[in-house]
């Protein structure tokens, strides 16, 4: 519990058994529940994870957004978080995103990781692809976002009661950001986290989930409609004052 508020914590993993034991060793006491999705592991990674205590849960459809799929529907938590099992998200930052929502008044927020605090925590290419990808949500829908790509969001459980994000691969993260900026009744928020290196190997094909990340925002742009204007928050460390972002 944390302020009063029960705490999920859902990691999805494909091959992580390195990451995820640094991941959950570090859990802060405070989160009531560990929600580790073994997304087809042919390594130790479900056992390391039950071990440490985390609730793994099977998800046999490939792909990253599958994984939360198949994680978020057993979170419990009045608030659920997210990181990935390679140590390069920052459990430690759990709580002040909580706070984060309770003081902006806001239901979801997304842990912008730019501008990196190191930069040898992510390579070069994998900078620009993200800097495109940004660009490009920018330029289609009109919202000042500083990481649409990010991995940590912090959100109000109820936001799964109204946001519906569909796609089973990488273009899941740009997805539940589109999805909870445009949903009514939902505040979205982002503020800077710190970012490490990952643990492990890399599951990340850049070239390959770039092109289908760019093509999920371009065919959502094409089919969507115009929606009320969101208020959307944006912070490097304090909360900023909010601003008014037209959506499409």
């Amino acid at each position: 519990m944390y302020r009063g508020k029960s705490v999920s914590v859902v990691i999805p993993c494909y091959n992580e058994e390195e990451g995820i034991r640094v991941v959950l060793e570090g859990m802060p006491a405070y989160v009531d529940e560990v929600i580790v999705v073994d997304n087809n592991c042919t390594d130790h990674t479900a056992a390391v994870a039950e071990a440490l205590g985390a609730h793994v849960v099977t998800e046999r459809r490939r792909g990253y957004g599958y994984a939360y799929h198949g994680g978020f529907p057993h979170a419990r938590g009045d608030i659920i978080a997210t990181v990935d099992g390679d140590g390069t998200y920052p459990t430690t930052e759990i709580a002040r995103l909580i706070e984060y929502l309770d003081t902006n008044g806001v239901d979801f927020v997304s842990a912008s990781r730019f501008p990196l605090d190191r930069p040898d925590a992510m390579h070069r290419r994998n900078q620009i692809g993200n800097h495109i990808l940004t660009s490009v949500v920018r330029l289609l829908y009109r919202i000042t976002i500083a990481d649409s790509q990010s991995g940590m969001w912090v959100f109000r459980r109820r936001c799964l009661e109204v946001i519906h994000p569909a796609e089973g691969g990488m273009a899941f993260s740009e997805e539940i950001k589109l999805e909870a900026i445009a949903a009514p009744g939902i505040q979205f928020a982002e503020t800077h986290i710190p970012y490490a290196p990952r643990i492990g190997t890399t599951k990340l094909f850049t070239f390959r989930d770039g092109v289908g990340n760019l093509v999920y925002l371009f065919r959502r742009r094409l089919r969507s409609r115009p929606a009320p204007a969101a208020r959307i928050a944006t912070a490097h460390a304090e909360p900023a004052e909010q601003t008014d972002a037209p959506l499409p």
